[in-house]
């Protein structure tokens, strides 16, 4: 939907623009994306590589990483079809392609963020339940499904919209473009923007203020080195999500703009693509920088869990020592 807005008003634009002008936002737009594709894509699968391979795995925290990996790794994917689509100001992937090249932000957005609300949910167990906190295999997995799900239900209806259709300025060239009203499309937009950010937002504000108030509680009743691992792991999980407010709330901020107050922009096309450009590489940088935040991530909950093993070994060897000279 972003990078796709990009090319279908450039496309659109350069009968009434500048070509020079075009040209020179056309160069830089496709190396930015380029460059963040070979980023993208090169941390991503490396995240892929070291937590799935790895000797020592990290129990629930990952399947959540690999589920955000491939999110973001279907996001990037789009980057070869924006970049081809702009150089060549006309869509050559069908109708088809439409459906669901211009969806997968959607359902990727989602399923990112839902993600990472199951992991605060969990880290908030762990803390303030942790005789609850325990997860099986098939749970976990019954909960990424259902996540994909969820993701893909709430992308479905752009995917059945969507539709190739030719240029409004009769140039022969194919554009893809939503066939409902824009009333309906402005409240379909309304709820993507609760369902991606607002309702996950309030959740998460909610679950990291507990957190919060637990750690400040069991300051005294926890051992330092433990009580500062886990909030290690907690402390990225969070600036992971903060992360993915600071790409997409501009985003989501832009879309809106222009559905509920398209009438009232007063800004040129070209501004407009300028503004579009910004956005949409501020969401693409989202699946730049988290493969940085993952590795971090896993590192801190592999020491996390390593340091409890060696606590609660430490524990059991006590206690036999206790029994032995006892008798």
């Amino acid at each position: 939907m972003d990078g796709y807005d990009i090319a279908n008003m450039s496309m659109e634009s350069i009968e009434e623009g500048s070509i020079e002008e075009e040209v020179l936002v056309t160069s830089t737009l496709s190396a930015v994306l380029a460059v963040m594709f070979l980023l993208g894509v090169s941390g991503n699968i490396y995240v892929l590589v070291i937590t799935v391979l790895s000797g020592r795995p990290v129990g629930s925290m990952c399947v959540h990483v690999v589920n955000l990996a491939l999110a973001d790794l279907l996001y990037l994917s789009t980057i070869p079809f924006v970049v081809s689509t702009y150089l060549a100001r006309d869509w050559y992937f069908g109708d088809v392609g439409c459906r669901i090249l211009l969806s997968m932000d959607l359902f990727t957005m989602h399923a990112s963020i839902y993600t990472l609300t199951v992991m605060s949910l969990e880290r908030y167990k762990v803390i303030v339940r942790p005789l609850k906190s325990r997860i099986s295999h098939c749970h976990r997995k019954l909960t990424s499904l259902t996540i994909w799900f969820t993701s893909f239900l709430l992308t479905l209806p752009m995917m059945c919209m969507i539709r190739l259709q030719d240029s409004r300025y009769g140039s022969g060239k194919k554009i893809c473009f939503p066939t409902w009203t824009p009333e309906s499309f402005r409240q379909y937009l309304t709820v993507l923007f609760c369902t991606s950010v607002l309702a996950p937002g309030v959740i998460l504000l909610y679950l990291y203020s507990c957190l919060a108030r637990a750690y400040w509680m069991s300051g005294q009743e926890v051992r330092r080195s433990s009580r500062k691992l886990n909030q290690c792991v907690g402390l990225r999980i969070f600036t992971i999500i903060v992360v993915y407010w600071a790409c997409f709330v501009p985003f989501w901020a832009w879309q809106l703009a222009r559905s509920y107050q398209h009438e009232h922009l007063v800004m040129a096309p070209s501004a407009q693509i300028y503004l579009n450009y910004g956005v949409t590489c501020l969401t693409y940088a989202n699946s730049c920088v988290n493969p940085l935040l993952y590795t971090l991530l896993t590192s801190n909950y592999r020491e996390y869990l390593a340091r409890q093993m060696r606590e609660s070994r430490l524990e059991v060897q006590k206690g036999v020592n206790d029994e032995t000279l006892a008798k």
